[in-house]
């Protein structure tokens, strides 16, 4: 009894509370219905939700599926990635900056005077690229690349080639060369042992032959308290992937002073300078040799080298006689572009950012509209589909309802068959609709053209 009082409490507080019947659950009898309409519902909300990604992605973040990190993810070709030339930050609060002006000048001038310079900050980053050298043609350039290791006190160094982009200017195409563009293996590379304390070996370049398919280098190998030991000339050619060290040339001159002069040089301290390609014979490397004798160096002549290493010899005592060929080239600054051409740039850098900017906007608004009209094309054609389903599924029931076996078939056809030929006659009607208007659109701008003509030839 008292349960049953409690209840009719409750019902009545419910009706007074909201001012109506007790609302009773509506349970639909037909649950195809139902369940087809969850489902057109789910489907209507996951493109929804397609629809906003889509919009989220124009401009990536990290919010984003397994997938899509993955693909993102996928490693790029080094050698296509675009680097822009580097640009120098103006501050807010001044009006100009002083911008450096560059000029392309040949490398190895004086020859053989090329020479790594290790900055303040080697030690510290343990590693440095150096000054490159770039081919006759301008296609490559090449660098030497340092390394230190702080355990032992010594260096190693590799050297790698930059194949230079084609459709720019010469100096754009040394401005953009980057090492994220390198040939991932060196062409050249210093043995990389560090068991001896403060032993150094580097590898610079000195010169292109005149049609770029060889360059020379020097490997020059010693100590950081004891100087240089030995420099080695160093041929590499492009063609084969070869390499050549061009030894021969130091056993042609201590033979030569032994031989003449009496002299050891195994117990001296002396060294060759690799001073270029020969300008009568790119076939050859001129070498100049230098004895130490703690004051005044003495010169042990200046020889040549075929590119191979199997030839020497001596050419003369005097370097009046030598030709080297200057070849390759390298960029270096060239004073201070003037205030008035830079805050002219700037102004049109501004100008051309700004419509950049305004065109990207543009382009942003036109993209998501072109989103959300798909996406609402798409809602309306599900919903088309579902009316129609539902229509059809109402039809079906209503015939199952009245006929049976066979003649459900049958009579389903009929009508179906009914309903598309009333469909086809609708279509036609409003194709028809259409040529009549654009026809009349048609005289109209006829009318209105043979007006023009008329009042331009009054």
């Amino acid at each position: 009894m008292i349960p049953a009082l409690l209840a009719i409490a409750a019902a009545f507080c419910a009706y007074i509370q909201w001012g109506d019947e007790i609302p009773i659950p509506n349970f639909d009898k037909d649950i195809n219905k139902k369940e087809a309409k969850y489902i057109h519902d789910v489907n209507k909300k996951a493109e929804k939700e397609k629809f906003e990604r889509a919009k989220l992605n124009r401009n990536p973040s990290g919010y984003m599926t397994v997938e899509e990190y993955e693909l993102l993810s996928i490693p790029k070709d080094r050698m296509t990635v675009e680097v822009d030339i580097p640009k120098f930050t103006i501050p807010a609060d001044m009006i100009y900056v002083p911008q450096p002006s560059y000029k392309i000048v040949r490398y190895n001038n004086p020859p053989g005077s090329p020479e790594i310079e290790l900055s303040k900050t080697f030690y510290q980053k343990r590693q440095q690229n150096a000054q490159g050298i770039v081919s006759p043609d301008f296609t490559k350039l090449i660098y030497p690349a340092i390394y230190y290791y702080p355990n032992s006190g010594s260096t190693a160094c590799d050297l790698f080639v930059i194949n230079l982009e084609e459709a720019k200017s010469n100096i754009d195409k040394i401005l953009t060369a980057n090492t994220i563009h390198k040939l991932s293996d060196p062409i050249l590379s210093t043995d990389k042992t560090n068991d001896n304390y403060y032993t150094f070996r580097t590898l610079t370049p000195i010169d292109f032959n005149p049609d770029g398919s060889k360059l020379l280098v020097k490997e020059k190998i010693g100590n950081s308290r004891d100087g240089i030991w030995k420099t080695t000339p160093v041929v590499y050619d492009f063609s084969t992937g070869v390499s050549y060290d061009l030894i021969e040339v130091r056993d042609a001159i201590i033979y030569y002073w032994k031989e003449n002069k009496d002299l050891n040089l195994d117990d001296k301290r002396w060294d060759v300078y690799p001073l270029g390609f020969a300008a009568d014979d790119p076939d050859w490397v001129i070498v100049n040799a230098v004895a130490y004798t703690g004051d005044t160096p003495v010169n042990l002549g200046t020889w040549k080298v075929n590119t191979k290493g199997e030839q020497s010899r001596l050419i003369t005592f005097t370097n009046s006689e030598v030709q080297v060929s200057m070849n390759g080239y390298k960029l270096v600054k060239d004073g201070i572009v003037p205030s008035a051409i830079t805050e002219k740039e700037q102004k049109e850098l501004e100008k051309i950012e700004k419509a950049k900017a305004k065109q990207k906007e543009k382009a942003d608004k036109e993209e998501v509209k072109a989103l959300e009209k798909s996406y609402k094309a798409k809602i309306k054609e599900m919903d088309a589909e579902f009316k129609e389903s539902q229509k059809d599924y109402n039809l079906r029931k209503k015939i199952q309802g009245s006929t049976s076996g066979d003649e459900v078939l049958i009579k389903y056809k009929e009508i179906k068959a009914e309903q598309e030929a009333k469909k086809q006659q609708q279509l036609e009607k409003q194709k028809e609709k259409e040529l009549k208007a654009l026809e009349k659109q048609k005289q109209k701008e006829e009318k209105k053209r043979q007006k023009e003509l008329e009042k331009s030839n009054n």
